[in-house]
């Protein structure tokens, strides 16, 4: 930056080792703005998202984006830890608010939200994982553990099947999220997670959670063992 280049507010604060209480906050907030405008802009852009457009929608200066995430895979790996967090940290709140199986209605679209904003980054994490430099997900065991949490509650309450192995379900889920692209449509989706509700309840239970019923729809011939280990191989990393 040169003499003559104004210092953005809260530049000269946005992460150096200062030792004072209220600069490690000032810092954390910069971080914090700097992981919601990542955020935000992964979700909306297609291509590459140049990170000097995601520090000047955070109101800091490219210094303190770089001071806090050096490479662009740090700041989509803490992009990608938030919005995990978020995702399965929503399950207790979710099932206080609403019975299970719409709790679990509910999540899906959170999780849909979820894989949907990753898109935009998906390439950087795949590389990253692979050289080494981000560390390998647990995302799989933790949304198969979100999902337990609902199925056990639904379970109790006999509003969702008892014996159902929730790893099965992070499956399903996956299948319809990798088999989608861009120009899906967002009623589509609705329609294949409210399949997923239903397959979820107990025999002869009515949903209220699906739209429309479609005449002639015939009985599905499940997964072979080989093509659903080839689903599970290809979705371990997500």
């Amino acid at each position: 930056m040169s003499p003559s280049t104004p210092t953005p507010p809260g530049d000269a604060a946005g992460g150096d080792a200062g030792t004072g209480r209220p600069i490690r906050a000032h810092a954390r907030r910069n971080r914090e703005k700097l992981i919601a405008a990542a955020r935000a802009a992964f979700a909306a852009a297609d291509d590459t998202v140049p990170l000097e457009g995601i520090a000047r929608d955070a109101g800091v200066g490219i210094g303190t984006l770089y001071r806090h995430f050096p490479t662009r895979e740090a700041l989509v790996e803490a992009v990608y830890g938030a919005e995990l967090d978020d995702i399965v940290g929503s399950v207790p709140a979710l099932l206080d608010q609403l019975p299970p199986d719409a709790a679990l209605r509910t999540w899906m679209n959170r999780y849909a939200a979820f894989i949907s904003a990753k898109r935009g980054m998906f390439d950087i994490l795949r590389a990253g994982w692979a050289s080494g430099r981000i560390a390998t997900p647990t995302t799989r065991a933790r949304i198969t553990a979100a999902i337990a949490a609902i199925i056990g509650k639904g379970a109790d309450a006999g509003s969702l099947r008892a014996d159902v192995d929730p790893d099965d379900v992070t499956t399903m889920l996956l299948g319809i999220f990798l088999s989608t692209t861009a120009g899906n449509t967002p009623e589509q989706t609705g329609r294949l997670l409210d399949l997923v509700v239903d397959a979820l309840r107990p025999k002869g239970e009515a949903s209220g959670l699906a739209g429309p019923s479609h005449p002639g729809r015939g009985a599905v011939s499940p997964l072979t063992a080989g093509a659903r280990e080839a689903v599970i191989s290809s979705t371990n990393k997500l």
